[in-house]
């Protein structure tokens, strides 16, 4: 049974990683008819999931609908400003009545960001997933009605990333979080025109190949990293054996916009 209240608390604080819905049903995600099973799509994914909120977080709370007793938040929050409808769980928040002092992300060092990404290594890909040490509490919270697999424990509670959660994460939420806006992100790289070794040559650290729907960056001169489902998760590649593969694909513009369908740009947000 469903019902919503028309009087909320305004805000949501997060203290620790907090898992963001698209759905205010995030109960029958968890269990299935066995009580051990996520419901995934066909590709093992689980679409529920919109994001996860790190720790600092604020939202301003729409309204709390209310599922089989269950206290569920509609949140907005200007650190994540897409189209979706966000919705978490309110025992992971604390509710306040005016909003917390916060401030925008600040860039970590590179030596954080390249720590966090040789840890990511082997991490599995999650969708919508950016907090690789997972959230222990969806078992407390939603818990499963008998043993569950390494595999649906890491399923359960997001343990690992994908494409872009994984910088995402590095920067301590410092970048965009979906590649709807990564492809704008910092300068443009001109890469048009050009082969995988002239494309190579242009690139530095950090530096993201990317079109609406997957992100590569660059580790260093020679080596690449992603977080791709194809993968299995977090790995590094050969820099130019990956740009080779990626344009015979897709066609290198300098701008997203162009007319060309299969394309991909070059960002260099790093400076």
């Amino acid at each position: 049974m469903v019902s919503s209240k028309s009087t909320a608390p305004l805000f949501a604080l997060c203290h620790s990683a907090v898992p963001v819905f698209n759905t205010p049903d995030i109960r029958s995600v968890f269990g299935g008819n066995d009580g051990v099973t996520v419901r995934t799509d066909k590709q093992g994914l689980v679409r529920e999931l919109e994001y996860v909120a790190l720790p600092g977080t604020v939202f301003e709370i729409i309204n709390e609908p209310e599922i089989d007793g269950n206290k569920i938040l509609n949140v907005k929050s200007t650190q994540y400003n897409y189209e979706s409808k966000l919705y978490i769980d309110s025992r992971f928040v604390e509710i306040v009545d005016k909003k917390p002092n916060t401030s925008f992300p600040v860039l970590p060092d590179k030596k954080h960001i390249y720590d966090f990404l040789d840890k990511a290594i082997g991490s599995v890909y999650i969708w919508g997933g950016n907090y690789i040490n997972g959230i222990s509490k969806m078992l407390e919270y939603y818990p499963p009605k008998g043993n569950i697999t390494t595999h649906t424990k890491k399923l359960w509670t997001f343990e690992g990333c994908d494409c872009s959660g994984l910088m995402y994460e590095a920067t301590n939420g410092y970048t965009e979080r979906n590649t709807s806006r990564l492809i704008y992100s910092g300068e443009t790289v001109y890469v048009e025109g050009l082969n995988a070794k002239q494309i190579k040559a242009k690139l530095k650290p950090l530096d993201m190949l990317v079109w609406k729907g997957h992100v590569i960056y660059v580790y260093d001169e020679t080596t690449a990293i992603q977080s791709a489902l194809s993968r299995g998760g977090v790995v590094k590649t050969h820099l130019l054996e990956t740009i080779e593969s990626l344009t015979e694909k897709r066609i290198p513009v300098n701008e997203y916009d162009s007319l060309d369908k299969d394309r991909f740009v070059v960002r260099r947000w790093w400076r």
